[in-house]
């Protein structure tokens, strides 16, 4: 992994939805890497936001712009001709896309459209990633993972826009991409969790606020089944597809990007965990309710990115929830959260190297 260090040291990198908790990750990971990094994205989805709270628009070149509009996107690759673009720019709660579905269709398919249209336009870029979901499989309900062979049908509009996103990439792929000499990937990873995200209608920030409130943590759906991951994880992996297939066309392809099988447990499962991992009184409840529809039973197989590109899972489940409490917990102490990244990612890669697959 840490030969991934010395390559990106030096690279122009285009990140959209840099602005978002998973971008700003990729943001501060790239930095310590020594990448030029570029953004382009809509303003921090959420106040706070861990964009603002690391102020990484004094750190990168940060431009605030909707992959929706076509000129304004293609300027911009004009003007800094990346040589690597990884597309995390999304529309991306389930729950929102039952309410704006448009908007997450005009986002997450003609956004990713859009972004392709300029990397054919432009002819800088050498290395594509497209971020998608683990959700863009048709969701059987069945009791093992899915394959990078299984069909695309998300049933949410946000799943089903995905779905549609990667569609959109194997074409341009084919039709284009490839010909020009870029190599292009689509990323399926699973549910992120990881100190900084403050989103509405996730469970961990669900948790983190509860908790911070000292009230009762609710939870929709604790039966369902979720490859709950690390931030780390899937964001070492783009890196690693990102280098890999930039160097050598062969390792362009679909990926899946999840945890070991004992990390994938239930929502019940993974709230008593981050009760048990706050270390005070902390309890939870499920809410029934008549919601939109979720799926109960998702898995990821994770074998092809293990075997082609030498990535692994490193974190189990309780060290992720750990790492989340102690990020959470030194913002509510008011201590130094960059500084408590900086630690995870050092720590993160150590732990990384001491696993063999």
């Amino acid at each position: 992994m840490k030969e991934i260090f010395s390559f990106y040291k030096g690279k122009r990198i285009l990140i959209t939805g840099h602005t978002g908790f998973k971008g700003t990750w990729m943001c501060k990971e790239l930095l310590r890497m020594g990448a030029e990094v570029f953004g382009y994205a809509l303003e921090a989805p959420t106040d706070p936001s861990l964009f603002e709270l690391l102020g990484m628009s004094k750190k990168i070149e940060s431009v605030i712009g909707d992959v929706r509009d076509a000129d304004t996107l293609l300027k911009y690759f004009q003007k800094i001709r990346p040589e690597i673009v990884i597309h995390m720019a999304a529309q991306p709660i389930v729950s929102i896309s039952y309410k704006s579905p448009v908007y997450t269709y005009e986002t997450n398919v003609m956004g990713t459209v859009n972004v392709l249209e300029c990397i054919r336009k432009t002819e800088c870029v050498r290395s594509f990633v497209n971020v998608t979901t683990d959700k863009v499989y048709h969701n059987r309900e069945w009791c093992w993972g899915y394959r990078e062979s299984d069909k695309l049908n998300g049933y949410d509009p946000y799943s089903n826009s995905k779905s549609c996103s990667e569609l959109v990439t194997s074409s341009y792929r084919n039709s284009f991409l490839e010909k020009m000499g870029v190599a292009v990937s689509s990323a399926r990873s699973g549910n992120v969790i990881g100190g900084g995200d403050f989103a509405v209608n996730r469970i961990i920030p669900d948790c983190v606020r509860a908790a911070f409130r000292k009230e009762k943590i609710r939870v929709r759906n604790p039966q369902s089944v979720r490859p709950y991951q690390h931030v780390l994880e899937p964001i070492s992996a783009y890196l690693m597809i990102a280098e890999r297939q930039y160097k050598d066309m062969k390792y362009a392809g679909d990926y899946n990007i999840g945890p070991n099988e004992s990390s994938v447990v239930t929502t019940g499962e993974l709230v008593s965990l981050f009760c048990r991992e706050w270390k005070e009184e902390l309890l939870w409840e499920a809410v029934g309710g008549n919601g939109p529809h979720e799926a109960n039973y998702l898995k990821l197989e994770c074998s092809k990115i293990k075997s082609v590109i030498g990535w692994h899972p490193t974190w189990s489940i309780k060290q992720a929830v750990g790492k989340t409490v102690e990020w959470s917990k030194a913002l509510e102490q008011g201590r130094d959260i960059e500084k408590i990244i900086d630690i995870q990612m050092d720590e993160y890669f150590d732990d990384y190297e001491k696993i063999r697959i």
